[in-house]
């Protein structure tokens, strides 16, 4: 079995590598990956694929800094060549960029099987462009690869699974399969070698002495009215509890162009960190401000308490089981969340799978 594996941004890379260390034990699987170049990371050198154990994309079609459009038709054009190349049965995308929209499409049209991991995901905000990507994505797989319960409902809820699905020259019936997560996979295979490598002294913390937030969501960052309220949240949490901001260029980048960066006095700021010391500072922390969907379930994994800016959530179920609490943008909302972000007493067993959602996957190919 030939697979072609469709990335963009370095979330995928690192979910991703957990798939490609269950296909390199076996020799029945030849994977062939591809960076579309969608994210440039300044991470992703050579130290990011050494240090995490990550294979190296075969080809690399260095698509970034476009438009939405021309970013997708770019990335169609290249990945159709690629397909018509490399010929795989199957071709892989996971979440939720352009990346995964442009892989599904020009696997679709050429009739090759779309594996999606991560698939049924709902926001159901049709104005963030990360759920018309799901959504379009869904529907032209053939295997829609499921993190949870939640999301296998969601795609029922919307007529899924459709009778037919085009791959391989030929209508296939359309599966719905609940894998587990494969973030859960990456997190077990990655906390020993944080905890191993990266020192909380180094940024002059201990454990459970400070918070940890990250904001780049447009949605955020690109409201100025939203912006103002978690920043002056963030400053009134600091007087109590040191707020660990590692700096996103877009936040860093509106606020500058806002003449209003002293908003961020009183924070700790970091540069943005490589995956290793983030987990690392993930798992310390009293409790977690995120606008990010990886943070919130990294957080549930590691059980800190989560506040979430933002209005809603695909990760439901880090709600409904107490560890999460959706705040949205308003100071007082995100003050009161704060306030009561104990930890609940368990969390759920198995809602996002055992931890070897990677297995799960390739047994699903196999089918």
């Amino acid at each position: 079995m030939k697979l072609l594996t469709i990335l963009g941004a370095r979330p995928q890379f690192i979910k991703a590598a957990t798939v490609s260390r269950a296909i390199q034990a076996r020799d029945d699987i030849d994977e062939i990956i591809v960076h579309t170049g969608q994210h440039f990371d300044a991470n992703m050198s050579e130290v990011f694929f050494d240090q995490l154990d990550i294979p190296r994309p075969q080809h690399n079609l260095g698509i970034a800094g476009l438009s939405h459009g021309a970013m997708t038709g770019r990335m169609l054009e290249g990945i159709e060549a690629l397909i018509q190349q490399e010929r795989p049965d199957w071709v892989l995308v996971y979440g939720d960029t352009n990346s995964t929209l442009a892989g599904a499409l020009a696997a679709s049209k050429l009739h090759v099987p779309v594996a999606h991991v991560e698939a049924g995901l709902r926001s159901h905000n049709p104005a963030m462009p990360e759920e018309i990507n799901r959504v379009l994505t869904d529907r032209v797989s053939t295997l829609l690869l499921c993190p949870t319960a939640t999301a296998v409902r969601n795609l029922q809820q919307e007529g899924f699974p459709f009778p037919a699905a085009t791959g391989a020259g030929k209508h296939q019936p359309q599966r719905i399969e609940n894998v587990g997560d494969v973030m859960l996979d990456a997190v077990r295979y990655y906390r020993d070698l944080a905890l191993e490598r990266v020192r909380l002294q180094d940024y002059g913390l201990q454990h459970q002495g400070y918070a940890l937030c990250t904001l780049h969501r447009q949605e955020n960052t690109d409201r100025p009215a939203r912006l103002k309220g978690i920043l002056s949240a963030l400053r009134q949490i600091s007087r109590d509890l040191p707020v660990v901001l590692p700096l996103h260029p877009r936040t860093h980048a509106k606020l500058a162009a806002q003449d209003n960066e002293q908003a961020l006095e009183g924070l700790t700021l970091l540069d943005p960190l490589p995956y290793l010391e983030m987990q690392r500072l993930l798992m310390s922390a009293k409790v977690i401000l995120t606008d990010s969907g990886g943070m919130q379930k990294e957080a549930y994994f590691h059980q800190v308490p989560c506040i979430t800016l933002r209005d809603e959530t695909e990760w439901v179920e880090t709600v409904d089981s107490g560890w999460n609490r959706l705040v949205g943008a308003d100071k007082e909302r995100i003050m009161a969340a704060f306030a009561n972000a104990g930890q609940p007493n368990q969390q759920q067993a198995g809602i996002y799978g055992d931890g070897q959602a990677s297995l799960s996957i390739l047994q699903q190919l196999d089918a």
